[in-house]
């Protein structure tokens, strides 16, 4: 233990000299002792976010989880893309909120200091249902810093497709997996949703899950995908449909507000917790 206390007092150090986290936004949880800190699944160790940043300088694929709304994770989002790109050249930043369609725009803009932010939204095609004032900075520093931002979704029409026709399940699913994955189904469309219209959702998040694993593994690396907490989750998500005969693979970061439960190794490498946003009522307005 004590060469790890050593370690732990060090990186805090480090932190002290200028590797601060950004300001946090989120009001829930701020006094919890561990926001800010890293949960290492493997051995329950909390790290430090210097600590992160070593833990995946040298990886070749990471997935990077979030609460979309919650403005803490995208800024820390970007405090980790800085750090990496300190210590190796970013190959791919991947965005779930990035879809095929716009990627001929994202290869124009490539590598442009764009200074009109009204205008770079407009060039991209970004869709509304994605907070600009989240996403922005991360979206620019992609097409600055990184070698090549990428989407990593499936467009409109190829989810009306399967929408329209469902494939099978490909079986990768654990039965509770597929319990849990119609349950989150069910919440996000706040109860409204036919029963009927279970399967066909259930492709669609597998279909989005699967392109954003071949994207991912097919990237210039150092590649680092942003997406939804439950398209990174190793027993739910993208990891579950890393193709067997490809690299090793990817390690997995899930950003968790501080209150709740955390996830465990089965579902993530690494939990980095932050504070969280006040209780909301997401179906208010469900009509």
């Amino acid at each position: 233990m004590r060469p790890l206390l050593v370690l732990l007092v060090c990186s805090w150090a480090l932190v002290a000299r200028g590797e601060e986290l950004p300001a946090w936004i989120s009001p829930e949880g701020q006094n919890d002792p561990h926001v800010g800190m890293v949960l290492d699944t493997a051995n329950g160790i909390w790290l430090t976010p210097v600590m992160l940043v070593e833990s995946l300088a040298s990886a070749p694929h990471v997935l990077i989880g979030e609460k979309h709304d919650n403005p803490d994770h995208h800024r820390l989002q970007l405090w980790l893309l800085q750090r990496l790109q300190a210590k190796r050249q970013q190959g791919a930043l991947l965005m779930e909120m990035i879809e095929p369609g716009q990627q001929p725009a994202v290869d124009r803009l490539q590598g442009e200091l764009a200074r009109d932010e009204a205008k770079l939204e407009q060039q991209l095609g970004w869709s509304q249902g994605w907070d600009w004032q989240l996403y922005g900075p991360l979206v620019r520093w992609g097409l600055t810093e990184s070698e090549r931002l990428l989407a990593a979704n499936l467009t409109e029409e190829e989810m009306r497709a399967i929408h329209r026709a469902p494939a099978a399940e490909t079986g990768v699913y654990a039965p509770d997996a597929i319990a849990e994955l119609n349950e989150l189904i069910s919440t996000s469309h706040c109860g409204k949703l036919p029963e009927d219209a279970f399967p066909a959702m259930l492709r669609i998040q597998q279909g989005r899950d699967q392109r954003m694993a071949e994207q991912l593994a097919a990237a210039p690396t150092p590649a680092l995908l942003l997406a939804g907490n439950y398209h990174v989750r190793k027993d739910l998500g993208a990891p579950l449909h890393w193709p067997a005969d490809g690299p090793a693979a990817p390690l997995v970061v899930m950003l968790v507000e501080a209150g709740g439960g955390l996830p465990d190794r089965s579902e993530t490498d690494f939990v980095w917790l932050t504070p969280g946003l006040a209780a909301q009522d997401y179906c208010a307005n469900w009509e």
